[in-house]
């Protein structure tokens, strides 16, 4: 069965960091472009990183602001996204997304793949 599983979520205090692991199993990382998205409590989706295996992350810079880091290892299965100095305003469910383009791997793009969600939270 194909899944995508995040874990690393919490209970975190403003300015504190966290690492998000998002493993998948069942299907070819490589063929994937791996999202992170996330949820923010009353709010709708909001795109966070994109992660291709070949060229460096892309970011919603508006909302990343140089805090987030988005990394994968196509050989243990796993995209991680690194948040620091985690403010309030991070709280949310966090998810990561996998993403097959136009090509080799599938006749049509789209999104294949969505973890449970990871909840973020971050309060004093």
């Amino acid at each position: 069965e194909a899944q995508l599983v995040e874990s690393g979520g919490g209970l975190v205090q403003p300015g504190e960091s966290l690492r998000l692991p998002c493993v998948a199993s069942g299907f070819p990382l490589s063929c994937y472009v791996m999202h992170w998205v996330r949820q923010a409590p009353g709010k709708g989706l909001e795109w966070v990183s994109q992660i291709k295996h070949d060229t460096s992350p892309s970011y919603n810079v508006d909302l990343v602001k140089g805090r987030f880091t988005g990394s994968r290892d196509n050989a243990k299965n796993t995209v991680h996204l690194q948040i620091n100095n985690l403010k309030p305003e991070d709280t949310a469910m966090y998810y990561c997304a996998a993403y097959v383009p136009l090509g080799p791997c599938a006749p049509s793009s789209r999104f294949d793949y969505w973890g449970q969600g990871i909840q973020v939270t971050v309060s004093s």
